[in-house]
């Protein structure tokens, strides 16, 4: 069998990350995405397990104390982190694996994961970077500078990235995306992957 990838996506806040990795679950259902764990409070609408491992900050402190996160990093007075064991799990079952972080993250999980492919996402501009952000709604204007200020440093080590896709039109960029996870599946497998059931 062929070794797993382990796929890394990154982009600044209102790139369209979460979007394309649904479409990408849509289009390639053997890839299993990982779900984070952070100390943020709940937006409406999301749920404990399925968006995110909502975590007290002692509760976070204690598992990085332990080693049991792969990564985490503080991003907006909050900490996020990816399990371990969940990830080293599917990998060693040949499971592609797809993690949705902060470019602080991907450059840790890079160092000590070498079958790591990553993918940056971005807006067409900035402009519409900051629209996006505005449509949301879901924070203040302080917040949303702060945001703002982060994606010009998160957009400053695009060049560390494998593979850097513009979000102008879901489906176009996950047409993209989704041929860029193939051709390297297969050619670690010689044929695309087979669906797994972990």
């Amino acid at each position: 069998m062929g070794e797993a990838h382990l796929f890394i996506i990154s982009g600044p806040s209102g790139a369209g990350k979460g979007t394309l990795v649904k479409e990408l679950l849509r289009r390639v259902p053997d890839l299993w995405v990982s779900v984070s764990a952070t100390t943020r409070v709940p937006r409406p609408g999301e749920k404990d397990g399925i968006d995110y491992f909502f975590l007290t900050p002692s509760e976070f402190e204690v598992r990085a104390r332990h080693g049991e996160f792969l990564e985490h990093a503080e991003v907006h007075g909050n900490r996020y982190g990816t399990l371990r064991a969940p990830v080293e799990r599917r990998l060693a079952h040949d499971v592609d694996v797809m993690l949705e972080i902060d470019p602080q993250g991907a450059a840790q999980v890079r160092k000590v994961m070498d079958r790591s492919r990553l993918i940056f996402v971005k807006a067409p501009t900035t402009e519409d970077l900051e629209k996006r952000i505005r449509y949301r709604g879901a924070e203040s204007e302080e917040q949303l500078r702060t945001r703002l200020k982060t994606a010009e440093r998160e957009l400053a080590v695009e060049g560390m990235y494998d593979f850097v896709v513009i979000n102008d039109d879901v489906s176009r960029a996950t047409d993209e995306l989704v041929a860029y996870i193939r051709s390297l599946s297969e050619d670690a497998t010689g044929t695309a992957g087979a669906p797994s059931a972990l």
